[in-house]
């Protein structure tokens, strides 16, 4: 009976262990996606940790506090090659914007989180093009134009991976 009690107990505290660490290390996993050995002329890969923070965020809005922002955009700062503090201040922005969201819209659907996780995609992509001093020409944005449109439609790759993540790590 004891021996039944303690796999019990250390079940329930792997479990509680895991409902809060997935999430931290499924995104710190994305911000890594920038190491992957990939040769193009212009950026083209989407910024997988702050898409895997979105996904999150809007599919638990309880699950992420605003101040989460900044040591996980602090990893992807690191890893990334932005300047230190880009993704730190651009993620707890993020945050910051969607519980003032939260506070206001009643409801939300699938197509709603879409087309905001769309206009909070480009509008980090172009921030942080700003911030990583590459202001130029009107054209150089348009470089970014390829970047913007394929992390939008990865998205809801990014909301399956978490659901799956998501029904893994809470005990039923």
């Amino acid at each position: 009976m004891l021996d039944q009690q303690t796999i019990t107990t250390e079940s329930m505290r792997a479990a509680r262990i895991r409902v809060r660490v997935v999430p931290v290390l499924a995104t710190m996993l994305a911000s890594l996606a920038t190491l992957l050995p990939m040769i193009a002329t212009a950026p083209l890969m989407p910024p997988a940790g702050f898409v895997m923070l979105l996904a999150w965020r809007l599919l638990r809005p309880e699950l992420w506090p605003v101040w989460i922002g900044i040591p996980l955009g602090l990893f992807d700062d690191i890893f990334s090659g932005q300047p230190i503090g880009t993704a730190m201040s651009l993620w707890t922005l993020t945050l910051l914007i969607f519980d003032l969201i939260d506070s206001y819209v009643i409801w939300r659907d699938y197509w709603i989180d879409w087309l905001l996780a769309a206009a909070v995609i480009a509008l980090y992509i172009v921030a942080g093009y700003w911030f990583s001093g590459q202001r130029g020409s009107p054209m150089a944005i348009q470089v970014l134009i390829p970047q913007i449109l394929l992390s939008i439609l990865v998205f809801p790759l990014f909301v399956r991976i978490c659901v799956r993540l998501d029904r893994w790590r809470l005990p039923l």
